[in-house]
């Protein structure tokens, strides 16, 4: 079978290696005679497979003892409310957001369902082409929390260095870039992630979460909007993602096999200069929507010079075997999303394809 060269935003393409041994294991798990679908979450062979993830995720990521993982649904979204409803409180009452995009946005909004969240910062007005500098950051002596977003699937934009905020847990969103570079996890409070980009499936979030931000007294909260639900369960309160789950041990495994971060973060940047190099050097041909010093790593937009050579540019590209080129409804243009599974040989691919189409063009 031909695969497709995939470069879509999410969910997102999956290592080939992953998908096989997956495919290897789909019909008897561990020599259960059961597929990981039909197992019992109680069982001690899903549980170990749970426990895998976890120590995974940690040794990957560094994670310290002060924190914990929790596996929950819902994606991201759900974050945008469980954030406010676990760390808000009577002296604490106020979430403060800093705005690099369509995502930022919307947790602001969920969170004024809940109370009152202020603007720490924004780029709203620079059409989300950078993020605003850490120096502009301004809170309350009120903060709950500060929410970030790290990096913005939309816009093409991501932080290279992180707000240091004392005794005010740092919140972060890094749905689309976790696992993608080393990342000091001591200094946030919270760190969420839908899976579906580098993690592994849609269906599973991850949650790493200061263990002093776990709230025992916050019986007052929905029973699965509480994280003291998952802390006190092992994530194992009700039927978890199961398949998704067993699907981030095996993304988890392949990263360590890769070199770890350190390893996935140098094909990444070659991925990200190499398509950034192409778009530079076009004469204007191609345009980067994102400022130089904020560009992504993960998610490279541009336009074409009008939309009708964009639309030209998707199609040729669909011709060729290309997936996912087209840029979100909300800003068009063209973007494309190069993921940890997104092998460096589909970037040089893509990269001559553009080079081929300005010379026709």
């Amino acid at each position: 079978m031909k695969r497709a060269l995939n470069f879509n935003a999410g969910p997102a393409a999956l290592p080939f290696e992953v998908l096989e041994k997956a495919k290897e294991e789909w019909l008897n798990y561990n020599g259960t005679g059961m597929s990981i679908l039909e197992l019992s979450h109680r069982s001690t062979e899903f549980e170990s497979v749970l426990n895998n993830a976890k120590r995974l995720l940690a040794e990957l990521l560094d994670i310290p003892d002060t924190h914990e993982v929790l596996f929950l649904q819902g994606g991201a979204s759900l974050q945008f409310t469980m954030v406010p409803y676990n760390l808000i409180t009577e002296e604490k009452k106020r979430g403060y957001y800093v705005l690099t995009g369509v995502w930022s946005e919307k947790a602001m909004d969920e969170a004024k369902k809940l109370g009152d969240p202020k603007t720490a910062a924004s780029a709203k007005a620079m059409n989300y082409t950078l993020i605003p500098s850490i120096d502009d950051i301004q809170m309350g002596d009120d903060a709950a929390y500060l929410h970030i977003t790290s990096n913005n699937t939309i816009y093409g934009t991501q932080w290279t260095s992180f707000p240091v905020t004392g005794s005010i847990p740092l919140v972060a969103d890094m749905s689309s870039d976790i696992l993608s570079r080393p990342v000091d996890i001591s200094k946030f409070g919270v760190i969420y992630g839908g899976a579906q980009k580098n993690l592994g499936p849609s269906g599973v979030t991850v949650v790493i979460i200061k263990k002093d931000l776990i709230r025992e007294d916050a019986s007052h909260l929905p029973t699965m909007l509480n994280y003291h639900t998952y802390y006190k369960n092992n994530s194992l309160y009700n039927t978890p993602p199961s398949f998704a789950i067993y699907l981030l041990s095996l993304v988890l495994q392949w990263t360590k096999d890769k070199g770890g971060i350190s390893g996935i973060e140098k094909i990444n940047r070659q991925k990200a200069d190499l398509l950034y190099k192409t778009i530079d050097e076009s004469e204007g041909f191609y345009s980067g929507h994102a400022e130089k010093p904020f560009r992504s790593h993960m998610n490279v937009t541009f336009t074409l010079k009008n939309e009708e050579m964009t639309k030209k540019f998707l199609s040729f590209a669909k011709e060729e075997g290309f997936i996912g080129l087209n840029g979100h409804r909300s800003i068009g243009g063209c973007r494309a999303s190069i993921y940890n599974a997104i092998p460096l040989a589909h970037c040089e691919r893509l990269a001559d394809f553009m080079l081929r189409f300005k010379s026709r063009n």
